[in-house]
């Protein structure tokens, strides 16, 4: 399915959030309870988009709002302390599950309860994180879907270089709150040799400071930058966005949506598929499965986009063999 149809098909079930739930559950219906949690803002399309696709999904497996199913949303917005504060609200509102995107989130509601189920999402290393005791058996009261393995770092290199070749500098953009902004880093370190690129470091913890460190790396020729997957880095989009911009910056991001509004090339898993299939961990959760009992899940699509207009901007001309592989041009 195209991405426009797929939005197509989703507005309805965005709808279906926005809509009062009027609905009362029908004699002998047992009401679920879901908590949703997301640690971004409600206004990001992108997130709207992933709340609708999993409401999309529990629809198809029976779950109707306001009839079997209440949903309790929280967002973080990208602040540590509001995080916390959410995670224990929604342990306290004693969900039948609650399904948490990013680590920023699973870590809080870990602290709060070690008993509620929990579905993952987005989270890159589970295992490290103490989320999980494995990928296989994770043993505890959560489970999920991984974002992606450390190594993808090293293709993102790889991509830029092939992007824009006399690029011998790149700002690396990572969430140092993260154990999964670390090993994101580590693994384009451990690349950047055999490509003769020089890396600087770049925290994302808040919009000066990401300012500051990127204004101040562009001010030399050749220089390139690496989005790395965090919810910070989502927060600040915009941002992030308009310095690459205003700098001329090649950049890489870690999803589509960057480069939907206006970033060089993205390379990664297809955000909307884990969180379709979340519903139907949620569903065997909600039929009596266990957390402990339902392995982690890998990414099973990945994608290449690629923004033609933004190269023609930086003066950068696209390797054929880069669109042949691409799986959308943006023109």
């Amino acid at each position: 399915m195209r991405r426009r149809e797929f939005i197509t098909v989703l507005g309805g079930a965005a709808a279906a959030i926005a809509a009062p739930r009027a609905a009362r559950a029908q004699p002998g219906e047992r009401m679920r309870r879901i908590g949703l949690f997301f640690p971004g803002t409600a206004d990001d399309p992108d997130a709207q988009l992933r709340a609708a696709a999993f409401m999309q999904g529990l629809q198809e497996l029976g779950w109707t709002l306001g009839r079997n199913l209440r949903i309790d949303y929280r967002w973080g917005a990208g602040d540590a302390e509001r995080i916390r504060k959410y995670a224990a609200e929604l342990v306290a509102l004693a969900p039948d599950v609650i399904v948490a995107s990013g680590g920023t989130t699973v870590g809080p509601l870990q602290q709060v309860t070690r008993t509620l189920p929990i579905v993952f999402l987005q989270v890159v290393d589970p295992v490290s994180g103490g989320y999980v005791a494995s990928l296989a058996r994770p043993g505890g009261n959560a489970t999920g879907f991984v974002a992606f393995e450390y190594s993808i770092g090293g293709k993102w290199l790889e991509l830029l270089k092939q992007m824009a070749p006399r690029v011998t500098r790149v700002a690396v953009l990572r969430d140092l709150g993260l154990a999964s902004g670390s090993g994101q880093l580590g693994a384009i370190q451990a690349a950047a040799p055999s490509f003769g690129v020089e890396l600087t470091p770049v925290d994302v913890r808040d919009a000066g400071a990401i300012e500051r460190a990127v204004t101040a790396f562009a001010r030399s020729s050749s220089r390139g930058m690496i989005v790395t997957s965090s919810a910070l880095a989502s927060v600040h989009r915009g941002l992030i966005l308009a310095l690459a911009s205003r700098h001329r910056l090649p950049a890489i991001y870690s999803s589509r949506n960057y480069v939907a509004d206006g970033g060089l090339i993205c390379y990664g898993p297809d955000v909307y598929e884990p969180v379709r299939r979340a519903a139907g961990y949620v569903d065997r959760i909600l039929e009596g499965e266990k957390p402990a009992d339902l392995p982690v899940q890998a990414p099973t699509k990945y994608e290449l986009v690629i923004n033609l207009k933004t190269a023609k901007a930086l003066g950068l001309e696209v390797p054929p063999s880069l669109l042949s592989i691409a799986d959308e041009v943006i023109e």
